[in-house]
């Protein structure tokens, strides 16, 4: 089950880099960032 739940943040990490490089406006890629953020630290963090 744990690794069902790291492939579903892995892809949204995926998706939200793509988005990330694709915006053009500034703070849309802030807000992106941030979410980025937040889903790589739940894909490494988690035990």
């Amino acid at each position: 089950m744990q690794f069902i739940y790291h492939l579903i943040v892995f892809y949204l990490t995926v998706n939200l880099i793509w988005y990330l490089f694709r915006e053009k406006k500034f703070w849309n890629q802030v807000s992106t960032a941030i979410v980025l953020i937040i889903f790589l630290l739940r894909l490494f963090l988690i035990k």
